[in-house]
């Protein structure tokens, strides 16, 4: 538009490029000039042009000609034809076809040079002005999608500053404190750039709930090198009275009237923040009550050695409902281990019910089989949604004679003189009205070990569950002399590095 907008004349015709140049700079806009189509071509790839004005007869190329490659090099630079020869229909016709937005025939007014001018600028700005939105939002888009399936605090920070340094193609930073009262700070140069992780503090006085957008100094967020001669916009978003407030950071000359990407963005932030936050909470009350629930130590026996392992499902997965039970009862060893079906804080506690109905049962004296029928009934009956697995053991230290029932766990490991072989009992689940076998009875032979699991040991979404067995199976065969040992390499050769289910192992060797 006037006074902002810069219109190249193309015209070999020196009189007629002067009256167009001087009807353009009295009109307010800035005019560059071309003699022939050649030095056109060249203008357009080097200055900042809004418009050309082309003459259609050039004496090096045809006007049309230029127009097309104009248009195939900068598709959004407005063209318009002029020409006091080729100005019938046809000429019409074939230059608003080869890619002009208008063309005028000689003589030409120049208040309809300047309409005309404006006219076409104003659609193309306009068109711009879209795109430019358009390719914002879209960019948000990825962002929102990128910060909710962040797996955690630090891949969200890194994910909301990346994210905002491609919207605005500029440096950016998104301050957010975490779960554990840390305040961090993802900051990064430009849209290819690394996103560093820093520590930051913010005063958060008064800022209130909703989104709030001020401009400041850059000196006050001097989390990174901010463009000379510019201020900063900062968008706050507070979903909660008891919650802190996040950040975005970016070069006010990125925004737009009302800033209304840079506003989403930061609500976007927020709302996965908050939902990683109500996460890590539940999951840490999860972990805090499996742990308080499972055995506080391990038995010391005569003649056996016991070892476990239990290890939560990673920050990113909800708590599953893992356990296991070592205690002794009237001389006999009591070994059980479950897996609760479902990941939730209510698996958990379901968890902790089967746990004590176990010992419960147990310490009335029933036989392993005896003690799942009752437990079983239990669950149809207070618990008739939930289902669950469990194996349950009870064994003479003396004598190593083993009473063993299960309820569709997987079965456990004999391990004896560098070979495997798993202790079959298929049985029905937990929760499941169905005939069950008879308990399974053996002798377990001296420097023989068994080695109990659950599924979160074996099982792979890019592996069978005869895959995982056979793993384990190679990795037991070799018992270490010391048991902890041997259950930490189990953990480290057959679980993966981020652990998706709860995992237990317990570790029985008779002596």
């Amino acid at each position: 538009m006037p006074g902002r907008s810069t219109v190249l004349v193309v015209d070999d015709n020196e009189t007629k490029r002067y009256l167009l140049v001087s009807w353009l700079t009295r009109a307010g806009f800035r005019v560059l000039e071309a003699q022939n189509g050649a030095e056109a071509l060249a203008r357009v790839d080097i200055d900042p042009i809004d418009l050309v004005v082309l003459d259609v007869r050039l004496p090096d190329l045809s006007g049309f000609e230029v127009c097309e490659r104009i248009k195939n090099a900068h598709p959004v630079m407005p063209v318009i034809h002029v020409s006091a020869h080729a100005v019938d229909v046809v000429d019409r016709a074939q230059g608003l076809t080869r890619g002009a937005d208008a063309y005028l025939a000689e003589p030409i007014e120049p208040d309809e040079l300047v309409a005309t001018v404006n006219a076409v600028l104003r659609y193309y700005q306009a068109r711009q002005r879209a795109e430019f939105l358009a390719e914002r939002l879209l960019a948000l888009a990825d962002t929102t999608v990128a910060v909710h399936t962040a797996s955690t605090f630090t891949r969200l920070i890194q994910e909301a500053a990346a994210g905002a340094a491609r919207i605005f193609k500029s440096p950016a930073a998104v301050v957010v404190e975490t779960s554990d009262g840390d305040c961090l700070a993802g900051v990064v140069t430009g849209p290819d750039a690394d996103v560093a992780i820093v520590p930051w503090v913010v005063d958060d006085s008064g800022v209130p709930i909703g989104a709030t957008v001020r401009v400041t100094d850059p000196a006050g967020w001097a989390l990174l090198d901010w463009p000379v001669d510019d201020t900063v916009t900062v968008a706050a978003a507070r979903l909660r009275e008891d919650r802190p407030p996040l950040y975005v950071v970016v070069p006010t000359s990125t925004q737009t009237h009302r800033t209304p990407v840079l506003v989403q963005l930061a609500q976007a932030v927020a709302a996965a923040v908050e939902a990683q936050r109500s996460f890590d909470e539940e999951h840490r009350i999860a972990v805090t009550l499996q742990r308080s629930l499972l055995p506080r130590r391990i038995p010391e026996i005569n003649g056996l050695d016991l070892a476990v392992r239990y290890e939560p499902a990673s920050a990113r997965t909800e708590v599953g409902g893992d356990f296991y039970e070592l205690v002794m009862l009237d001389g006999h060893l009591l070994l059980a281990i479950g897996d609760v079906a479902g990941h939730s804080l209510h698996a958990a506690t379901v968890m902790a019910e089967l746990r004590h109905a176990v010992r419960a049962y147990a310490v009335e004296g029933h036989q392993p089989g005896a003690i799942l029928h009752r437990v079983n009934e239990l669950m149809r009956t207070l618990l008739p949604a939930e289902l669950a697995t469990i194996c349950v053991v009870l064994m003479e230290p003396a004598t190593g004679r083993v009473r063993l029932a299960s309820a569709g766990h997987l079965p456990p490991a004999l391990s004896l003189d560098g070979k495997v072989e798993y202790v079959q009992h298929p049985a029905p689940l937990l929760g499941v009205r169905a005939e069950r076998p008879q308990d399974l009875e053996f002798v377990l032979p001296p420097g023989a070990t068994l080695v109990f699991y659950t599924d979160g040991l074996i099982e792979r979404r890019d592996a069978t569950i005869d895959d995982g067995l056979a793993a384990l199976a190679a990795a037991a065969a070799q018992v270490d002399d010391d048991l902890d040992r041997f259950c930490e390499r189990l953990l480290v050769e057959l679980a993966p590095a981020e652990i998706q289910d709860d995992v237990a192992v317990v570790a029985l060797r008779r002596r």
